[in-house]
């Protein structure tokens, strides 16, 4: 039986909901799972990310459109455009960190002998 075609706010919301679902798991999970899950969602192409970024970019041009029939302000399609070349400028630059996240989820989830050691930015934290 084929699953009946959702309205597509229903859709957007049903999304919404199962993106919070995998935010709340993601912060339980251990960290080798964790790693491949993020690197799956920062896959561009297939990815959580690269589909957010499509789907802001078929917005920018539904945007662009309706500007021209002077249905939406000019400056909406300039914002959505904007916006859609923000984030695929990230998900490229996301996209070059994902192998080390796929490396971090394949290794054992054995706890390192030694704490590591505090990241720069944080050593230098001033209160």
């Amino acid at each position: 039986m084929s699953r009946p075609t959702l309205h597509p706010v229903r859709l957007a919301d049903e999304i919404t909901r199962y993106l919070g679902q995998l935010t709340d798991r993601l912060a339980q999970l251990p960290p080798p799972q964790a790693a491949r899950v993020i690197a799956h969602v920062l896959e561009p192409n297939a990815g959580i990310l690269g589909s957010v970024a499509h789907l802001l970019a078929t917005a920018t041009s539904f945007a662009k459109t309706q500007a021209a029939r002077e249905v939406l302000p000019t400056e909406v399609w300039l914002a959505l455009g904007r916006a859609a070349n923000e984030l695929h400028d990230l998900t490229l630059d996301l996209d070059e960190h994902r192998d080390p996240l796929q490396r971090a989820g394949i290794q054992p989830g054995t706890a390192p002998a030694t704490p590591p050691a505090a990241a720069p930015l944080t050593a230098r934290r001033h209160r």
